[in-house]
């Protein structure tokens, strides 16, 4: 089975670690490869099959996609490869043109292995890069083609609203991919516990990814921009043994961070502190790991203000902080100056996507 596995752009080496460390407790064979054809965001995992003994010592095959969908942290996706393909120069070719390669080469697919005539379907698409068709294109051109296939053996059902079985295509530049998404019509970056959205949350993914590079080991951990909630939730869900802060300056938000904290189960495990970040030392004296998505953009008033409120926070920080911090932002000047006439080190860099930017990421001690 080849599962083609998406998460955020600038995090897909983390997302192979984990997939292949999930994987790895079953103990069947696996390959698993980052950027499969060159696409960012995606995962390749190739993997053998899986079985488990029934509460009656029966053998029963175990679902590899169902067995992700529940354990990962960091994918958005779970979709059961059928083909993919690269087709060169699609971007520049004529609608109809580039409809018709995409029509021919999925009308040669075995898509009838994939959903029974009795079963509806319907094709979701994604599409990005520079081409003169639309996604909608690429859905009913695709759907057309599977639909003719089909009809070969009986009468096929459509069901654009509540599909038995979802085909997900996705043109990415040149490359073309066909499967069958398991994962149903919302993200799995959209936890079931969030019931209050803050105007720019972050990514439960991305949140899990700062975790992952932050590597905390059971020391005290604060958020001091917390907003509603994301890091220190999702922190909680792992079992988190040490000490949770979630700072955050506004009520409303801090009050939403309640809601979500409660919602998910976690809400005695993580502190909730109403203060501005830019007076730190006023709540802690120390921790040892500091995660946050800091205001920048839809989170700030005026951009002018920036500067002034990296360099107060910084400052705080470098008189609680013990070991690790790890933040994202677009102001690259404002943080590096912050960061450096602070003390603080870079020991990481990297370009996370999201929200449609490309956010600077630092693990800083």
């Amino acid at each position: 089975m080849r599962l083609i596995l998406t998460t955020s752009r600038g995090i897909e080496d983390l997302a192979k670690a984990e997939v292949e460390s999930l994987l790895s407790e079953l103990g069947v064979p696996f390959r698993v490869e980052e950027r499969p054809l060159s696409v960012e965001g995606r995962v390749l995992a190739e993997v053998g099959e899986a079985f488990y003994t029934d509460e009656k010592g029966r053998k029963r095959e175990l679902s590899v996609p169902t067995y992700l969908k529940e354990r990962s942290r960091l994918l958005h996706r779970v979709i059961v490869e059928i083909a993919s393909e690269r087709f060169e120069g699609i971007g520049e070719e004529e609608p109809d043109v580039a409809l018709r390669r995409i029509e021919d080469f999925v009308s040669e697919l075995p898509t009838e292995r994939f959903v029974k005539v009795s079963e509806s379907f319907a094709v979701r698409s994604f599409r990005k890069g520079k081409h003169k068709i639309t996604s909608v294109d690429v859905a009913k051109t695709v759907g057309k083609a599977i639909f003719e296939r089909l009809e070969r053996f009986g009468k096929p059902k459509v069901n654009l609203d509540h599909p038995a079985v979802v085909f997900r295509a996705e043109l990415i530049g040149e490359v073309f991919l066909l499967g069958i998404d398991t994962t149903g019509d919302s993200s799995l970056h959209k936890r079931p516990w969030r019931v209050y959205d803050h105007p720019a949350h972050l990514k439960a993914s991305i949140a899990n990814a700062l975790i992952e590079l932050a590597n905390p080991d059971g020391g005290p951990f604060i958020d001091p921009f917390c907003g509603s909630g994301t890091i220190p939730i999702e922190l909680a869900l792992r079992g988190y043994p040490g000490r949770i802060i979630c700072l955050e300056k506004y009520r409303k938000h801090l009050m939403g961070a309640d809601m979500n904290a409660l919602s998910a189960g976690v809400y005695n495990k993580i502190e909730f502190l109403l203060g501005d970040a830019t007076r730190l030392s006023e709540y802690v004296d120390k921790v040892d790991f500091a995660v946050s998505n800091l205001p920048y953009g839809l989170k700030i008033g005026r951009k002018s203000m920036i500067p002034k409120l990296y360099m107060d926070f910084f400052s705080e920080l470098a008189k609680v902080l013990e070991k690790r911090g790890v933040f994202i932002t677009t102001e690259k000047r404002a943080i590096e100056k912050a960061m450096e006439e602070n003390g603080f080190e870079i020991v990481h860099h990297r370009l996370i996507g999201h929200g449609g930017l490309m956010v600077h990421t630092y693990v800083i001690k």
